[in-house]
């Protein structure tokens, strides 16, 4: 059972059941988490009135789901890394007719248009052979991405997220605080629902990112979510993963570091 005791497991067990969501493949920390967040915003003081909550309540397992699986993200997040991951895209660009990037998750579509913005502003890189798949669990996420409209908060300053690029207004529009992603950025990106847990690997990817998931899955079930993603890889393909993630052990002869301090690997045959 649970540390924290049989009302959270059945809080669990009611997410297993009622939302497209496997928590058993998350760690037990993530979890409270989100849902004491959930519990906080429903005014409920216990996970057993809270499961009652969720039980009679459509819309709160709706935002429960979207609360579980939407994690914080921005425009070139790590700015460091995108400037390391620029003399691969010109490697990849000028070697391949045809390059498939998959992002994974995608959440809310920041990190595939901020490849695709960086592959357009980037003169060594050739934009027109680049394929982007941006994918996630959540339906919300993947609808906003196809919307492509972002809007600066208080704690999100979209114009200073978009200084890594030499001309930001060639690929945004902004109204007020709203920022549109142009065609020009959309037409190379499409998004589609893949849960990398229960679906598993693609294939022919000759970049992947897998950024800040790991950190968030049980131990028990990092090494196949990990695999998933590799082996969607080409040989020669490069991954990607988030600044406080590594290859697992398991995995390390089949990766060399291009750049480990901005966790930027390549799958070796």
């Amino acid at each position: 059972m649970s540390e924290l005791g049989r009302d959270f497991q059945r809080v669990l067990n009611e997410i297993d059941d009622s939302v497209d969501f496997e928590p058993e493949y998350y760690n037990e920390a993530y979890l409270n988490r989100r849902i004491s967040a959930r519990m906080r915003r429903s005014d409920t003081e216990t996970h057993a009135e809270y499961l009652s909550f969720l039980q009679s309540n459509p819309d709160e397992r709706e935002a429960l789901m979207d609360s579980l699986t939407i994690n914080v993200t921005n425009f070139f997040r790590n700015p460091k890394m995108w400037n390391a991951l620029r003399p691969v895209l010109q490697e990849l660009s000028a070697e391949n007719r045809r390059i498939k990037v998959w992002s994974a998750p995608c959440a809310d579509g920041r990190e595939p248009y901020s490849l695709a913005m960086l592959a357009l502003d980037d003169p060594e890189i050739n934009a027109r052979r680049i394929e982007i798949l941006g994918t996630d669990i959540s339906d919300e996420a993947l609808e906003h991405a196809r919307e492509g409209t972002y809007e600066t908060t208080r704690t999100t300053n979209i114009e200073e997220e978009l200084s890594l690029l030499d001309n930001p207004t060639k690929y945004v529009t902004q109204d007020d605080n709203k920022f549109t992603v142009t065609d020009s950025v959309k037409s190379m990106v499409s998004f589609e629902r893949h849960d990398l847990i229960a679906d598993g690997k693609k294939s022919g990817f000759h970049l992947a990112f897998c950024r800040n998931l790991l950190i968030y899955i049980d131990t028990e079930f990092k090494l196949p979510v990990f695999e998933a993603v590799a082996d969607s890889l080409v040989d020669g393909g490069y991954l990607v993963v988030g600044m406080t993630e590594t290859v697992p052990p398991e995995c390390r002869d089949s990766f060399d570091a291009v750049n480990k301090r901005c966790r930027i690997y390549r799958r070796v045959s």
